[in-house]
């Protein structure tokens, strides 16, 4: 059976979205078969897979309200091993909807839960923040993982997120665990990158990626064009990264 992962952090512009798709497609070009479903009402992830998200008749908003099932909606095989559950602003809508719903935290878990024996790999790009659309995704996922971008504020924000997921877990999810962190837009020559990364570690007691995501020309250009970066520029420092994180993935999914 499949492992959910929640790719989460309220903080945005921390490189959630970037990590979602990337490592999705990393697993993915390792022979995993994986399912992104994006839980942002942005639609980044899925407009970063290539997807039009405008055009779409059907997306998770219309999966959650039962209007459509969710082989009607996944976009299967987007790209090798690689299908899509995708999202748009209709999204948006859903978090006052889903108040008004029993059993309200769990929608996503029940929709998921029909599927997840067919792919190895599942990962939810959460919104940035902590409302209802992120209680659903850690209600259903079996781990969370956090990307923190390398700057002075990094941990702000983080104790709220640790203490929301041990919330959930105390109440809605006994199974739920902290994946790891990792590190985004990471930058060797910078000296506060390294006093990030040293204060996170000496600071949280988490599982923490050795692999650092940098910055990198390639990784920002890739969303425009509707590619991951592994397929965009293969050879890349990022590509490189996500690929080395997919495989740490892995082997954490082997711990386990």
């Amino acid at each position: 059976m499949g492992r959910i992962i929640a790719v989460a952090n309220q903080k945005g512009g921390v490189g959630k979205t970037t990590t979602t798709i990337n490592l999705s497609s990393c697993l993915a070009e390792k022979g995993k078969k994986v399912l992104v479903v994006d839980l942002d009402p942005q639609g980044n992830a899925t407009s970063g897979l290539g997807i039009d998200k405008n055009s779409l008749e059907n997306t998770i908003y219309e999966v959650l309200r039962n209007e459509c099932s969710l082989e009607e909606c996944i976009i299967q095989e987007q790209y090798e091993n690689l299908s899509v559950l995708p999202a748009n602003r209709n999204l948006a809508g859903a978090e006052l909807e889903l108040i008004t719903q029993d059993n309200m935290q769990f929608m996503v878990k029940e929709k998921l839960d029909t599927i997840k024996e067919q792919y190895d790999f599942i990962l939810i790009d959460c919104p940035p923040a902590l409302g209802m659309l992120t209680v659903n995704s850690m209600t259903a996922a079996d781990s969370v993982l956090v990307p923190i971008q390398c700057e002075f504020y990094a941990l702000d924000g983080l104790s709220q997120l640790i203490y929301t997921i041990d919330l959930i877990k105390q109440s809605l999810n006994p199974e739920l665990q902290i994946d790891g962190v990792v590190f985004t837009m990471y930058d060797s020559r910078n000296n506060l990158s390294l006093q990030v990364v040293e204060n996170v570690k000496e600071n949280l007691n988490q599982n923490i990626y050795k692999t650092l995501i940098p910055r990198n020309v390639r990784l920002a250009e890739a969303p425009s064009y509707g590619m991951p970066i592994n397929i965009y520029s293969s050879k890349s420092t990022g590509a490189q990264s996500y690929r080395s994180l997919a495989k740490e993935v892995i082997q954490n999914e082997r711990r386990n």
